[in-house]
C-alpha cells in the first residue's frame, strides 16, 4: 500500500485529534474557514457537525460567533503579528443565557508549509465567574457584618463604662471607687480599640494614627487639666496586622493609665511619651514619663492587675520588657527582635 505524503499524514492526524478532543476546539484556515470542529464544540454550542466544515467562524449558529474583534485577533494571529491568550468574550444566543467564554488561539504547524492553520480553544467560564462573584459578595457581606459587630461591641462597652461610672459615684469606699474608675478606663480604652479596628482597611493598622487616637481617648477620660499633663506620640510609619495592634494598644493603655495615676502626684506637670520604631521585623515600643520615677525598696508598689496584663501581652508578642529610670521619670521599653522567634508574617512595616 502506498504511503501518504508526510504533509497529508500530519493533516489527517491533526483532524483526528481535533475531532476527538474533549475540549471545544476549532481547526481554522488562515481565512478563518473551519476545517473541522471537535464533537465537544458542536455539543456545547448545539451546532450540527455536518454544517460546520467550510464555514467561516462568523457564520456558525445564528451568527452569534460574528464578533469583529475576535475575527481581527484571529487574522492577526494567522499573520504572526499577535496571539490570543485568554481573551474573554460574551456569547449571546437567541433565547439563551449569555455565556462568558475564554478563547485561546495558536498557529499550528500541520506539515503544510504553504498554508497557515489556526487552533482555537474555547472554555466556558460562566459558572466560574458566577462563583467568583458569589465569593466576592460573601466576603463583602462578611466584612460588613464584622464591622457592624465591632460597632455594637464598642457601643456595649461604652454602656458598661457608663454603668461603672454611675456605680462609682454611689459607693462610699474610696478603694472600691478607685477600682471602679480603673475598670471604666480599661473598658473605655478597649472600646476605642474596637472603634479604630472597625475602620481599619485590609486587616492592617497604621500605628501612628492608631496610638494618637488611643491616647487622645485616654487623655480625654483621665486628664482633667491638659495644661498640666499631656501625652505625646512619636511613631514611625509602621503598620501591623489587627491582632498585633490589639496587644500593642492594650499595653499602651495599661502603661499610660499607670503613669497618669502614679507618676504625677502633688499636682506636678509632665508629659507621657509613646514611642514606636521598627526596622524590618524588629521593633521597639517605649512609654516614658518625666514624673517622680519608680520608688524602690519598701516603697515600691506591688504588682497589680495592670502589671499582669502587660506581662502577659509582652509574652504573647515574644518580646522583652525592661524598666529603667528616665532621669527624671520612668521608661518602660518593650522590644522584639526577629531572633526571638516571632512569626515573620505577623508584622509588616511601611
Amino acid at each position: 500500500m502506498p504511503q501518504l505524503p508526510t504533509a497529508h499524514f500530519e493533516s489527517a492526524s491533526t483532524l483526528a485529534v481535533v475531532m476527538s478532543s474533549n475540549e471545544p476546539l476549532l481547526f481554522l484556515s488562515d481565512d478563518l474557514r473551519i476545517i473541522v470542529a471537535s464533537a465537544s464544540f458542536c455539543r456545547a454550542f448545539e451546532i450540527d457537525p455536518a454544517s460546520v466544515p467550510g464555514k467561516r467562524i462568523g457564520e456558525l449558529g445564528d451568527g452569534e460567533w460574528a464578533m469583529p474583534r475576535l475575527a481581527s485577533l484571529l487574522k492577526a494571529t494567522a499573520n504572526g503579528s499577535a496571539s490570543i491568550d485568554a481573551y474573554e468574550i460574551e456569547l449571546k444566543r437567541p433565547n439563551q443565557k449569555t455565556r462568558q467564554m475564554v478563547v485561546n488561539a495558536r498557529t499550528l504547524d500541520d506539515g503544510d508549509l504553504d498554508h497557515i492553520r489556526l487552533l482555537l480553544a474555547i472554555t466556558d467560564v460562566t459558572e466560574m465567574r458566577a462563583e467568583a462573584r458569589l465569593k466576592d459578595d460573601l466576603v463583602r457581606d462578611k466584612a460588613m457584618l464584622l464591622q457592624e459587630v465591632q460597632h455594637r461591641v464598642a457601643n456595649s462597652l461604652q454602656i458598661i463604662a457608663s454603668v461603672l461610672m454611675q456605680s462609682a459615684r454611689r459607693v462610699q469606699s474610696e478603694e472600691v471607687r478607685g477600682h471602679l474608675h480603673n475598670a471604666r478606663h480599661r473598658i473605655m480604652s478597649i472600646a476605642e480599640l474596637q472603634r479604630q479596628l472597625s475602620t481599619s482597611a485590609g486587616g492592617s493598622v497604621e500605628l501612628r494614627a492608631y496610638f494618637t487616637q488611643l491616647c487622645q481617648s485616654l487623655g480625654a477620660s483621665m486628664i482633667a487639666d491638659p495644661e498640666r499633663l499631656s501625652i505625646e506620640v512619636k511613631v514611625d510609619d509602621s503598620t501591623v496586622v489587627a491582632d498585633v495592634s490589639i496587644s500593642l494598644g492594650l499595653i499602651v493603655t495599661e502603661l499610660v493609665i499607670n503613669a497618669l495615676k502614679h507618676a504625677f502626684s502633688d499636682e506636678r506637670t509632665g508629659t507621657i511619651v509613646i514611642d514606636y520604631q521598627s526596622s524590618g521585623k524588629d521593633w521597639t515600643l517605649s512609654i516614658s514619663d518625666n514624673g517622680i520615677g519608680m520608688p524602690d525598696g519598701d516603697d515600691a508598689p506591688k504588682a497589680g492587675l495592670g502589671t499582669g496584663i502587660v506581662e502577659a501581652l509582652v509574652k504573647n508578642l515574644n518580646s522583652e520588657i525592661t524598666l529603667s529610670s528616665g532621669n527624671p521619670g520612668t521608661v518602660v521599653t518593650i522590644s522584639h527582635r526577629e531572633a526571638s522567634g516571632l512569626r515573620a508574617d505577623m508584622y509588616s512595616a511601611a
